[in-house]
Parts: structure tokens; C-alpha cells; sequence
């Protein structure tokens, strides 16, 4: 008899539905065929799925077994089929009724005694389900309370392998699995950080606050020691709170790379991904034989710091421009062409120069004008274009570390930049894509950045003697927009503008 049970599996950030058919009969020539493009953990799943039936009491007749997961032409990973695999060769050898086969979705890893094993990905397998139109989904025990985070569908948590065959025989009932979602996306909507941590650097906590209040990438230039990962760690902590929305959205993704412990449901704090400079192009950008998401897409609605950037190949830096520009990334390969989320506020941070004491009183700087300038270079033009501020970040100095308090607490620091995202929250209702200043088109920025005279010759004036590039022009008037909107004034005035063209530090010294 062929039966047929139902399956998810990750695609992307997305899940695809697999049914999986079985025909187990008795033939002459024993075997075991799985069929419909499975990748090596699928193919392994024979000897699991053998080992779990026995050790949970079940021995079958049959001895040729063909496995066939459709849609055929598309490849499948992971080894959350093994449940259903062998939920289904119970039902084709006559031990499990077919009748309810259909209602859920089933997925879970099997151990060799039958354990069901968590599985990544759950929260879009859960929602695959839903969209689907099934009753309900059955998970691993582990794995219930983050596919729970889906409304509108059935979560079964089960433990083993045994319980699943009792709940389809009707000799076990099994209660759907329920959380107070908003609770526990209140519960865990804390920082183990804080900007009060950070003494001095008045100036930096600044252009940090304008960065996060207008969404704009920024770059710390400064000696060893400055403070800059200190205060980059701190960046999450004054952009606005997460919505429930966001954070079922990074959640998906932070599920699918495996990276959420049992006690963790959602994703409820602003991710910050800090990769070494050592990171291949594939780990930061996403890959795979079947893409997996990467750095950037982990980043999502977070922080992504890359430090020492001026250390990462020039072409691992440059394919930063796509998911910048678009806060999506697209991975293409033969077979599929994928995309990932990746909206986040770029932070990195440099050495002035390659001893890293060019702008330090302490300490002696040993490079040529050429050596450094070889040194800011490896970050391109197209690159630079994408970061709005480069602010210095100099060195502490022994009053400043003795003091008994940093300052502002990143709370006060967070509510000044909520009020300022609600006025381009306001400003951009209309506009598709376009959410705070930095996005903001040519078009945007020619009806929400007019300057007056007196701002407008500053800003002139800046260009000619700074020798600031046509490129700056956008980022500084992007720049004294959010400023503006910091002050709550609906006009940009000459000092907002003053203010913004101090943040391109980079392009006041060439």
C-alpha cells in the first residue's frame, strides 16, 4: 500500500512543502530507495529510520522500499525528513491508519532508540504549514514552543517515535502546544550592555545617536584601545525596539542557521553580528550548495560590525554593495536562485593607518603619506558611497576613565531616536521601501533636504575648502535631515548642516 504523508522543508527563509510518498512491500531483492533529489543526511536516514522502528517494537514484513519526495526536481536537505519517513513506512505496512495523515505536517531528526531530535528551522516550517491550509504541524519536543510562534495552526510536540504511532492510532491524545507569544517577547527584550557603560567619547555617542536615528551606515576611524567594538557593541541598544514583527522575521532566519538555544523562542533584541576580518566571502554573504544565510541576513534589523575592515579582501568587502543598497541579498546557483533578507545599519571600524597611531598624542606614528593612503583605499569609492559618516574616535584619556559615571543610559539615548524615526515614519507613509532618512532617493532628498542660503553656502563653503566629493554632497544632507528631526525642526538650519559635514572625517583629510 502507498501512503503519504506530509513534510516541510527549509528553502531559503521560506519553507517547501514535500509530500512524501511510501510503498513498502516484500519482493525478491531487499532495498531501500529514496528517490527525489535528497542530499547525503537524507540518504543516511535509511540506517536512522531502520534502527528507530526496531528499537521502538516495530518490525516489518516488508523488505523493498521505495521513498519518493515530491516535488522530484528539487534538491532537499536536512534530516527533519526521518519522522516522516517513517511515520509513513508505519502506515504503508498497515501499522498506523492513513486516515489523518493528511491534516499535518510532520518533520523531526530521529535518534537510533526512537528519540525525536530538534530540527532547524522551525518557525518557517511552521509557517509553510499554515499557509498550506493544514490543521496542524508536529515537531519535536525542543522545537514547540518557537513553531508555536505561528497563529492559526496546531502545534503537536512529541518526544519520540513511539508516542507519535500512539497519537495516530487515537491511543494518546496530544494537546496543542500554546505560548503567550507578546509575554515572551516581552520577557526577552533586554541588553546586557549599556551606553553608560562608556566614559568620555562624548562627541562619537553623538554621531552614533544620528547614525541610529536616521539608519545611517557609519565608520569609526581610531587608534587601538579608542573604544570603538565598546561603543559598537552599544549601537543595538539605542535603535528602537524591536516590533513582534521584526522579530518573528530575524527569528526565521537565526532558525534556519541553527542558531537558537532550547530556552529561546524568539529573537526579541536587535541582532549584532560581529564576524572576524577573517570571513570568507561565502560565510558573510550567505552560501551553499542550497543557500544558507550569512552574516549580513543574521544581521537583519540589527547590526552587522565589521571590525578591522580594512583587513577583509577588498572583494569580501564589495559584495557588502548589493544587501546595502537593497537590504536583500540574491544568491544564485544552477539549480535555484535565492533571496535573503538583509536590512542592517553597517558599523565598522579602522586603524587610522596601518600601526593604528596616526591620530594618537600618545604614541609616535611610523607610516608614509603613501602607506596610508594605500591603507584607506582598500575601501572603494562604490563602498564609501554607502557609508554616511566616518567619525574619529580618540584615545581615553585618564580623567575621562576615572570618572564614576559614562553619561546618558542608552534608554534616554533610545527615546530621542523613537521620536525622531516617528517623524520619517510620517514623512515616508507613502513611499514604498523607503522607511528612514538614509534610504531617502535623489527625488526624496531634493523635497525633504532644501537648504536655506546661509545653510546652503556652508555647505559650499565645505565642499571648496574640504575638498569634500560630489558623492558626499546626498550623505551630508541626508545626515542634516535626521539631525534636524532630532531637534524636532521641521527646517534643516546652517548648524544642523555645520554638524553633518563634521561627520565625514575621511573626506576632510585627503
Amino acid at each position: 500500500m502507498i501512503a503519504k504523508v506530509i513534510s516541510h522543508v527549509v528553502f531559503g527563509v521560506e519553507a517547501l512543502r514535500v509530500d512524501i510518498e511510501v510503498d513498502a512491500f516484500r519482493g525478491i531483492n531487499p532495498s531501500f530507495n529514496i528517490v527525489g533529489l535528497p542530499d547525503m543526511a537524507i540518504r543516511e536516514s535509511v540506517d536512522r529510520v531502520r534502527s528507530a522502528l526496531v528499537s521502538t517494537g516495530f518490525h516489518l514484513q516488508a523488505n523493498k522500499i521505495v521513498i519518493n519526495l515530491a516535488p522530484a526536481d528539487v534538491r532537499k536537505e536536512g534530516a527533519s525528513l526521518d519522522l516522516p519517513m517513517a511515520l509513513g513506512l508505519l502506515a504503508s505496512s498497515g501499522f498506523v491508519p492513513p486516515d489523518m495523515l493528511g491534516d499535518y505536517s510532520v518533520v523531526g531528526e530521529l535518534g537510533l532508540d526512537g528519540a525525536v531530535r530538534t530540527v532547524p528551522g522551525v518557525l518557517s516550517l511552521a509557517t509553510g504549514a499554515r499557509q498550506a491550509g493544514l490543521r496542524g504541524i508536529m515537531v519535536p519536543e525542543a522545537n514547540a514552543s518557537e513553531a508555536a510562534m505561528v497563529d492559526g495552526i496546531e502545534v503537536l510536540a512529541v518526544r519520540d517515535l513511539a508516542q507519535v504511532a500512539a497519537f495516530f492510532l487515537r491511543q494518546e491524545m496530544l494537546l496543542p502546544h500554546v505560548v503567550d507569544r507578546r509575554a515572551v517577547f516581552a520577557q526577552h527584550q533586554t541588553y546586557d550592555t549599556d551606553f553608560q557603560d562608556v566614559k568620555g567619547q562624548a562627541h562619537v555617542k553623538r554621531a552614533m545617536e544620528v547614525a541610529a536615528a536616521g539608519a545611517h551606515n557609519i565608520l569609526l576611524v581610531g587608534s587601538p584601545g579608542g573604544g570603538k567594538t565598546m561603543l559598537a557593541r552599544r549601537m543595538p541598544t539605542i535603535l528602537p525596539k524591536m516590533t513582534l514583527e521584526e522579530s518573528l522575521e530575524t527569528t526565521k532566519i537565526h532558525s534556519i542557521a541553527g542558531l537558537l538555544n532550547g530556552n529561546q523562542a524568539l529573537v526579541a533584541t536587535r541582532p549584532f553580528r560581529a564576524p572576524h576580518y577573517t570571513i570568507s566571502t561565502a560565510a558573510l554573504i550567505g552560501g551553499g550548495s542550497v543557500p544558507r544565510p550569512g552574516e549580513v541576513s543574521l544581521a537583519h534589523h540589527g547590526v552587522l560590525f565589521l571590525d578591522e575592515v580594512a583587513e577583509l579582501p577588498r572583494s569580501t568587502l564589495e559584495v557588502l554593495r548589493q544587501p546595502l543598497e537593497d537590504g536583500v541579498v540574491t544568491i544564485s546557483r544552477s539549480a535555484m536562485t535565492l533571496s535573503f533578507p538583509a536590512r542592517f545599519l553597517f558599523c565598522a571600524a579602522m586603524n587610522p593607518c596601518p600601526c593604528g597611531f596616526l591620530t594618537d598624542d600618545r604614541k609616535q606614528c611610523t607610516c608614509n603619506p603613501q602607506q596610508i593612503q594605500k591603507y584607506r583605499s582598500r575601501l572603494s569609492g562604490p563602498l564609501m558611497d554607502r557609508i554616511d559618516l566616518h567619525i574619529e574616535v580618540p584615545p581615553v584619556h585618564y580623567q575621562e576613565l576615572k570618572q564614576a559615571s559614562g553619561g546618558e543610559s542608552s534608554e534616554a539615548i533610545r527615546n530621542r531616536i523613537e521620536a525622531a524615526r516617528e517623524i520619517q515614519r510620517q514623512r515616508f507613509a507613502g513611499r514604498v521601501g523607503i522607511f528612514c532618512n538614509a534610504h531617502m532617493s535623489g527625488r526624496d532628498i531634493k523635497k525633504h533636504c532644501a537648504l536655506d542660503d546661509a545653510g546652503g553656502v556652508m555647505l559650499e563653503t565645505a565642499m571648496t575648502n574640504f575638498g569634500l566629493s560630489a558623492r558626499s554632497y546626498d550623505r551630508v544632507l541626508k545626515v542634516a535631515r535626521t539631525i534636524a528631526d532630532l531637534a524636532h525642526s521641521d527646517a534643516i538650519l546652517p548648524e544642523h548642516v555645520g554638524e553633518a559635514i563634521q561627520y565625514r572625517t575621511l573626506d576632510r583629510s585627503k
